[in-house]
């Protein structure tokens, strides 16, 4: 049974609730935000309309407040700003559901100028906001605006879109804006976006940094990000409208043949039947020149799933396994295993593992091997290929080692040694720590090894190494 001295919900009613206000009273003296948290509470019994006369208060001197937040005290503002959220997605917009949807408009305005002026890295800040989105699509469920002027205010958040706070804005509110809403707020953002921008001429143009072609304008990067959020709104609603064609001429020829963006384009011409037209786009890309702006295998699986569309199952096998061969793509090999018999799956298997053991990369094969799991062949390429490997990718090496342990110390034995290596020869006193540990663990593993040929036994391999790294003892104090 629970100390009757425990902090919990059932302990403190037996105070009272005299000595609790005395208590609340007492400890948020001094407190800005438990006061505000407190008042927010009185106000929640009073009306839906009192609370939203506190947050709107609250929110206005948000709004006024000038100094810069730090990365220490942001979690703080993240804080205030949740409770300020809490309040509106709950009794405001319970009792009003309109109400709310206004309060939480106000509520998202504020959030260019916090941005502006709060060091918010670790993120705290936006994940309100980002928050404060789907409450807001929650809550025009309920309120139902009128769909044009509801779309005039989705434009506004558009235009004001500086941080990307409302990134997923237009996908959350399709069903509130329903077609008319979404055909005038794509009518309205074209039209903006044909609009030129307003230029600064000749000296009142502000040079923020310099390019490799020359000064950088702030008018000219204000005016790319504009051009950036348009685009991105016209996208969102191409895809609610269903429209590919609107999505497709969102981008320019040279964009279109950068892989990721093929495969956008191709899997909106696919989900509108168009695979022919799909594949073509996809075929286009230049897999070459946009390998660096690849996102995983996003390119690759479009080009799968067209394939399989225009009854290409061959080719789509085809495809699956160059992914496989080029990347070590477990993936890939699973999905082209599973459309094979089961005697040719076990073929397909055995190659694909011969294939790995000789892969260029020896992390990325070592790291396939342990994941598939071929732990046997996991251990038969460390042996072969331990002199490709290097300490310094202790990412791969040491979950490797671990995994290896129970079946195979002996190769563990070599991933752990590698590391040492390195710590000792190049990784300077700061692997230290790690490295006697490492060195500790060959011990233990050494009890399970019977052989040790073709390589030094542990006992061998610790004297070599106090011998040649006998001063550094900061390392061999750590051994102790």
């Amino acid at each position: 049974m629970a100390s009757r001295k425990t902090l919990n919900a059932k302990n403190l009613q037996t105070l009272g609730a005299g000595r609790l206000a005395e208590l609340l009273i007492e400890i948020s003296a001094g407190d800005a935000v438990a006061k505000r948290r407190l008042r927010l509470e009185l106000a929640v019994r009073e009306s839906p309309g009192a609370v939203a006369a506190e947050v709107r208060k609250r929110l206005a001197a948000i709004g006024r407040s000038r100094s810069f937040v730090e990365r220490r005290r942001a979690s703080a503002l993240a804080k205030d700003l949740n409770t300020q959220r809490h309040a509106i997605a709950g009794p405001i917009s319970t009792g009003d559901p309109a109400e709310g949807l206004d309060t939480m408009w106000r509520f998202l305005s504020l959030s260019n100028p916090v941005f502006d002026r709060c060091d918010d890295s670790d993120g705290a800040v936006a994940d309100v906001f980002e928050k404060a989105v789907e409450d807001l699509a929650r809550i025009a469920e309920a309120a139902q605006p009128e769909p044009a002027a509801f779309a005039d205010r989705v434009l506004k958040a558009v235009v004001d879109n500086e941080y990307g706070q409302y990134d997923a804005l237009i996908p959350l509110l399709v069903p509130i804006l329903g077609r008319s809403g979404l055909e005038r707020l794509r009518q309205r953002v074209t039209s903006l976006s044909e609009e030129p921008a307003p230029k600064p001429e000749g000296s009142d143009r502000i040079i923020v940094g310099y390019g490799l072609n020359g000064p950088l304008y702030a008018d000219e990067i204000e005016e790319s990000s504009r051009n950036r959020k348009f685009q991105a709104a016209l996208m969102d609603i191409a895809d609610a409208q269903g429209d590919a064609d609107a999505f497709i001429a969102q981008y320019d020829e040279t964009e279109r043949r950068v892989p990721g963006i093929a495969a956008d384009i191709g899997r909106r011409l696919l989900k509108a039947d168009r695979a022919a037209e799909a594949l073509e786009v996809i075929d286009a890309a230049d897999t070459e020149r946009g390998r660096g702006f690849r996102s995983g295998f996003d390119w690759d699986d479009a080009r799968i799933d067209v394939l399989e569309a225009l009854g290409r199952p061959e080719d789509a096998q085809q495809h699956r396994w160059a992914c496989f061969e080029c990347f070590l793509s477990a993936a890939h090999l699973k999905a082209y295993m599973k459309r094979l018999s089961d005697f040719d799956a076990i073929g397909a298997e055995e190659q694909a593992l011969h294939h790995a053991q000789r892969f260029t990369n020896p992390y990325g094969a070592l790291t396939f091997l342990i994941s598939w799991p071929d732990l046997d062949g996991a251990a038969k390429f460390v042996s072969a290929r331990v002199d490709e490997l290097s300490g310094s990718y202790y990412e791969h090496l040491v979950p490797a080692a671990e995994t290896l342990a129970g079946r195979h110390p002996l190769a563990a034995t070599l991933l752990l040694r590698v590391m040492i290596d390195f710590a000792l020869e190049k990784g300077g006193s700061k692997r230290y720590t790690h490295a006697a540990r490492h060195l500790g663990e060959c011990a233990n593993l050494a009890h399970g090894i019977e052989d040790f040929s073709p390589v030094e036994t542990h006992a061998d391999y610790e004297s070599r190494l106090r011998r040649e790294h006998e001063r550094k003892r900061a390392f061999w104090d750590l051994t102790v």
